[in-house]
């Protein structure tokens, strides 16, 4: 994907990467596939926590690790030995940005906090990601994806009307406070170039969340009334959710009264679309659970392929719900390089999903593998400064790996 040998948009820039699990791995694989040089950093002994969230293995570490991690140098140092402090404040003192995602303080006891870092590098940009923030009456709580999806009051507007509140099928909080850090750093190094210094990005997965609730809020905002779950289908629009056919689901989304008609003349219910009870999508809204019956009993005439094909035809937004495996072969994915292949130094050929920004001049590119833990130690080490006795020295002593 990409070209691997090509300078990416953020070639030269510096990440020290203090993170685990996935909000602050995903953020720095994308700052690695941008073209930074990320250098993670890990324990000596077992490394980032999710090297060993398998089944399934790749190799000596779980997929759910590679999946977040390539584009990256891996150090492994211990951080509770002064030195393993030493190397780490050396290191970050050299860097363009620090993101961290410990609980809030646990930086600044490691010596490795914004306070410091900042005094001796005012041009660093220092990225914490939390579960609530570093302010506030729960800043001091542990945070977890799931825990934030609830808290927030993302996991009440999601499921069935009559079932339980569900999480999503993917960390959104922690995929999401990695994607809102990365918009800090990168707003941050814009302002650099005109002010000369840096500045902390303080994100939260509960933020995030909340953040995302958009027009949910703006709706509760409006009328004071608690917002509730349904399902596939939309509040706001209707109809907009997954609905059968002959065979298999389809997903409809039919967000405009000039869709609406296309959907009618499509489906062969000409006499729907100007109904005076559908006519306008609020009519819709308000008539749905005499609408979707009426479009369910249409729809069962055709498979569900034949129904996305005649309704894309028309310039109707629907189609099949694949399971990962279909959607992971569409042709459309394959077209924009969203699968790829890297090789990796342990597991052999694996494959990873590509990167979704598309930059004309400057493409995202894979040009590492996941490291193995401590694969670049002595390469970092070197870079920063360190001669070989020193770098023998802290392995003997168990300060590195």
């Amino acid at each position: 994907m990409g070209n691997p040998s090509g300078a990416g948009p953020l070639a030269g820039i510096r990440v020290l990467d203090l993170t685990r699990a996935l909000s602050g791995p995903f953020a720095t694989m994308v700052l690695g596939d941008l073209g930074a040089d990320v250098i993670k950093v890990e324990d000596v002994w077992h490394g980032d926590d999710t090297r060993r969230w398998g089944p399934p293995f790749q190799g000596d570490d779980a997929a759910y690790f590679l999946s977040v991690n390539r584009n990256k140098r891996g150090l492994a140092v211990n951080l509770k030995t002064p030195g393993g402090r030493d190397i780490a404040r050396r290191l970050a003192l050299a860097s363009d940005i620090v993101i961290e995602n410990f609980r809030p303080g646990t930086a600044a006891r490691l010596g490795l906090g914004y306070g410091e870092l900042s005094r001796q590098n005012p041009r660093l940009i220092y990225a914490s990601i939390s579960g609530y923030g570093q302010t506030g009456p729960s800043a001091p709580l542990p945070g977890y994806d799931a825990v934030a999806q609830a808290v927030s009051g993302m996991m009440s507007v999601t499921g069935e009307p009559d079932g339980e509140p569900v999480r999503g099928g993917t960390s959104l909080a922690d995929v999401g406070a990695g994607m809102w850090a990365l918009i800090g750093i990168l707003a941050a190094l814009h302002a650099r170039e005109a002010s000369g210094q840096g500045q902390l990005v303080d994100v939260s997965l509960l933020d995030g969340q909340v953040a995302w609730l958009t027009y949910v809020a703006g709706k509760y905002f409006a009328t004071g009334v608690t917002p509730g779950r349904h399902g596939s289908a939309h509040e706001s629009l209707v109809p907009y959710q997954v609905l059968p056919t002959a065979d298999t689901p389809l997903m409809v989304a039919v967000g405009s009264d000039s869709l609406w008609r296309r959907f009618t003349a499509a489906t062969g219910l000409p006499e729907l679309a100007d109904d005076p009870r559908y006519a306008t999508n609020p009519d819709r809204v308000r008539n749905r659970d005499t609408l979707i019956p009426r479009i369910t009993e249409a729809l069962a005439a055709r498979g569900c392929a034949e129904w996305t094909e005649r309704l894309n035809a028309a310039g109707v937004p629907a189609g099949p719900v694949n399971t990962v495996p279909d959607a992971l072969a569409h042709p459309q994915v394959a077209a924009r390089e969203m699968v790829t292949e890297i090789e990796h130094p342990v597991a052999g050929t694996i494959k990873v999903l590509g990167s979704p920004i598309k930059l004309s001049a400057q493409p995202a590119a894979i040009r590492r593998p996941p490291p193995t833990l401590g694969q670049h130690t002595d390469e970092i080490l070197a870079e920063a400064g360190f001669t070989g006795a020193e770098i023998s020295g802290f392995r003997q002593a168990g300060v590195i790996k």
